[in-house]
């Protein structure tokens, strides 16, 4: 058994020879640069797949899921075993396109306002781009959807996405929306995307549509002979839980397991991925592109699935959102056969979503001049198997919206974990206890001590920069059309199509004005596209209207200008008009009743530059 303060003794000595390693790695290194002049700078292929838990792949444990694919890729890669994400979407979104800890970039959660990192800082296909990259996202973005946070205002080329978290969501096109009575019963089929800007019916599964896209990219990047920084950020296995029954049917009966009361659909939806996978190595494969091409794959947090954790989560608690290790430690695969990387190999040393971005960068030979200081350290040289001076390290996760000292928060130090959310307190050495069943706070108050007053050094500079704004802009020339969503604002969460029909959250955005002179805003209940009016409510069954209002003013609170109007029960929109002076202000826009009592804010506003 492994004597937890000898552990801690021989960390802290690494540590403290480490400390001018800690620093951020500011150049490539020169091996880095030889490699990618002399093979040809290599293509990039970034999969990120949504809500799988570690324990779902069958490499990993797995008593029944079959992923011969992933299987594939784990054995011909490198394996961060001890990697973490954020337990929740967008902080882990944030993390890998910057390289900077989420309290420090702002997108510590999945709305409220937090789901935007800082315009100031450069992310990941900025960087591509600038070093002559073709870039493409295929995909999930979910870190802003007005500008200046679209994917296609962060570097990238080519986008195909979709607004906010889901198919489903609040910001998403109303053809998806299972607000819709309208719509299809499954939004992952034959899905509205947006393509560079403009809302498209896809045929097929998002699922494949997104490989096939990506491929069709890929090649049309080899035919010009440019090297490609792709993004493929899956929606699957994030709920509703919708795959084609081809998929799901091998788990619809699997013997004693049923009994938890699993969803045959979330293990279709990994069946589903692992066939893509296949698809996508087999085009690498058939166009002479894999051995030149860096292929990463991992999760963005732990399971979606509470069954799947208790059939088998890699001997680990916890699921998404929550930060026992399941719910952010998850499977990470590299693999480059031209480089110098030792493959087939595990690598227990702890390491973070933020360390993807500076390993990339070093292992593509980009220097940029603008780089923004990281929190990640390169990887480079632990996948070479060469030494690596970052084995003391101690990290912080924390996540939502609050940002207070210990909210939602872990610290890890080796094997050890401290955690401080809501009962979940406590110390745990996760090498001995991985379900971290046992709490060792009262017997290793050095431990405990070690990694609080690292946690408060790490908070006091970071809360600085959590409490640093992030602006939605108007009257860009590039946009002079903005909408504004109601996941975006800061207030009331209101981020799905239920708080969309309730018809009760309030929010208001920080706007910075580009371009003074005149505007429109048009303020809508529902999405613009849905036709419908500001009264309306939304069927949910034959008989049952849910979300109807009785909208009869309308408000618009923005800079200087404060003006409330009237409206008719067939308005489909209220429209302001007024003129604005370049600067940084608060909009704010709510639908009142009668006798003037805010009702709910407006959640979705268009703004139009005249």
């Amino acid at each position: 058994m492994v004597n937890a303060k000898q552990m801690l003794t021989a960390l802290l000595l690494v540590a403290t020879a480490a400390v001018a390693a800690d620093r951020p790695f500011d150049t490539a290194s020169a091996s880095a640069k030889a490699t990618a002049d002399k093979q040809g700078r290599p293509n990039v292929i970034i999969v990120l797949t949504d809500d799988q838990g570690y324990g779902d792949i069958e490499a990993h444990g797995h008593p029944f899921l079959k992923t011969p694919n992933l299987n594939k890729l784990r054995a011909e890669g490198v394996r961060l075993t001890d990697f973490h994400v954020a337990p929740m979407c967008s902080p882990t979104r944030g993390q890998l396109m910057t390289g900077v800890d989420a309290m420090k970039n702002g997108a510590t959660a999945v709305c409220q306002g937090r789901s935007m990192v800082r315009e100031e800082i450069p992310m990941l296909p900025q960087y591509f781009a600038e070093a002559g990259y073709a870039t493409g996202i295929f995909g999930k973005w979910h870190l802003g959807d007005s500008y200046p946070h679209r994917p296609q205002d962060r570097g990238f080329q080519e986008v195909l996405s979709f607004r906010a978290w889901g198919l489903p969501s609040l910001a998403s096109n109303w053809e998806n929306s299972d607000a819709n009575p309208d719509g299809r019963g499954d939004p992952y089929t034959d899905p509205m995307l947006e393509h560079n800007g403009v809302d498209t019916l896809y045929p097929g599964y998002a699922g494949d549509i997104w490989f096939t896209e990506a491929m069709k990219y890929m090649a049309d990047c080899k035919q010009k002979n440019k090297p490609f920084f792709v993004y493929l950020p899956n929606n699957l296995a994030h709920e509703p839980n919708c795959v084609p029954a081809k998929y799901s049917k091998p788990y619809a009966d699997i013997g004693k397991w049923k009994e938890k009361g699993i969803d045959a659909r979330y293990y279709g939806m990994i069946a589903n991925i692992d066939e893509n996978m296949g698809r996508l190595d087999e085009f690498l494969a058939k166009n002479g592109l894999k051995e030149n091409t860096i292929v990463l794959y991992f999760s963005d947090n732990g399971s979606q699935s509470k069954a799947a954790t208790e059939i088998w989560n890699g001997g680990m608690r916890g699921m998404k959102t929550e930060l026992w290790e399941g719910g952010h430690r998850v499977p990470c695969f590299f693999r480059w056969p031209q480089s110098g990387l030792q493959h087939g190999r595990d690598i227990t040393e702890l390491t973070e979503v933020q360390d993807l971005a500076p390993t990339l960068l070093e292992l593509c030979g980009i220097n940029p001049a603008n780089r923004y200081p990281m929190d990640g350290v390169s990887l480079a040289g632990l996948l070479r198997n060469e030494a690596w001076p970052h084995a003391g390290r101690k990290l912080a996760i924390q996540y939502r919206v609050s940002g207070a000292p210990w909210n939602n928060t872990a610290v890890q130090f080796g094997k050890w974990r401290l955690l401080n959310e809501n009962k979940a307190n406590g110390l745990f050495n996760v090498a001995e206890d991985p379900h971290q069943d046992k709490n060792m706070a009262e017997q290793f108050l050095d431990v405990r001590k070690a990694m609080s007053t690292y946690y408060d050094e790490w908070h006091k500079e970071a809360c600085t920069q959590f409490q640093k704004p992030r602006y939605i802009h108007l009257g860009n020339p590039g946009a002079p059309v903005v909408i504004l969503y109601a996941n975006d604002w800061q207030g009331d969460f209101c981020d799905t199509s239920g708080e969309l029909s309730a018809g009760k959250a309030k929010g208001s955005w920080d706007i910075a004005v580009e371009t003074p002179g005149g505007y429109q805003v048009e303020l809508s209940r529902w999405p613009f596209e849905s036709g419908k009016t500001l009264t309306e409510g939304v069927k949910r069954g034959p008989s049952v209207v849910r979300g109807a209002l009785p909208v009869a003013k309308a408000q618009l609170m923005l800079a200087d200008f404060s003006q409330t109007i009237d409206t008719k029960p067939d308005d489909k929109v209220a429209l302001f008009t007024l003129n604005l002076k370049v600067g940084k202000t608060r909009l704010t826009a709510n639908l009142l009743g009668q006798d003037g009592t805010v009702l709910c804010g407006a959640f979705y506003v268009r703004v139009t530059r005249n």
